[in-house]
């Protein structure tokens, strides 16, 4: 589903130089992958509202790792952080798991690669505890089936958050506003100076948000 856009370091850093106000912002390039996952992973297991943007973005009515706003789904509260913070939707729509593919018949009853987060699946009833912020009142939750062949970024996040807290999903949305899903980076860096939005990762760069 990968087959819209993708811009360089050189594109976002050019956007970057151009923010007027940094007063409130700090950023930082950070060329190790690894690194900058583990930055993400430490801002999500502390409650923070993150956006992810890498890569070519996706084709179709999902939001798949790309252009993400991504959160911890094991915080009870976290669909209140979020409509709070950005989303400002309606308090019984639900936010979806992106999950690991190896773990996912561990959380749900179903065994098959929802790939583009297309259907909802059954949450096992000794799971739904673990992760309030991505099941629905009925018990379901609709999943996207993340593989590392698919989604190499987005994989090794997850995986980084798993080996952290043995949950091996995120929640994960689109990354707008009240607006379409961002395609550029002027829209994500936009969208995230306006919102609370607590960091955002795009390409190398890591923007947070200063408190």
């Amino acid at each position: 589903p990968y087959l819209g856009n993708d811009y360089t370091n050189e594109e976002i850093e050019q956007i970057l130089l151009n923010i007027k106000d940094k007063k409130q912002i700090k950023i930082e390039k950070i060329d190790n992958f690894n690194l900058l996952c583990d930055e993400a992973v430490n801002q999500l297991i502390n409650d923070s509202v993150i956006g992810w943007f890498q890569g070519k973005m996706e084709f179709g009515p999902r939001a798949l790792g790309n252009r993400s706003i991504l959160a911890d789904p094991r915080k009870r509260n976290m669909k209140n952080i979020i409509n709070n913070k950005i989303k400002r939707r309606e308090n019984f729509r639900p936010f979806a798991p992106s999950v690991m593919k190896e773990h996912q018949n561990e959380w749900f009853e179903e065994n098959y690669d929802n790939l583009y987060m297309s259907s909802m699946m059954n949450a096992k009833k000794d799971k739904i505890k673990l992760i309030p912020a991505v099941v629905h009142v009925d018990g379901t939750s609709r999943v996207q089936t993340v593989s590392e062949k698919m989604n190499f970024r987005f994989y090794n996040l997850i995986n980084k958050f798993y080996k952290k807290t043995t949950v091996p999903m995120l929640l994960n949305t689109s990354f707008n506003e009240n607006e379409p899903i961002v395609r550029r980076p002027d829209e994500a860096i936009k969208c995230f100076l306006r919102t609370d939005m607590d960091a955002l990762f795009i390409n190398d760069f890591y923007i947070k948000k200063i408190k």
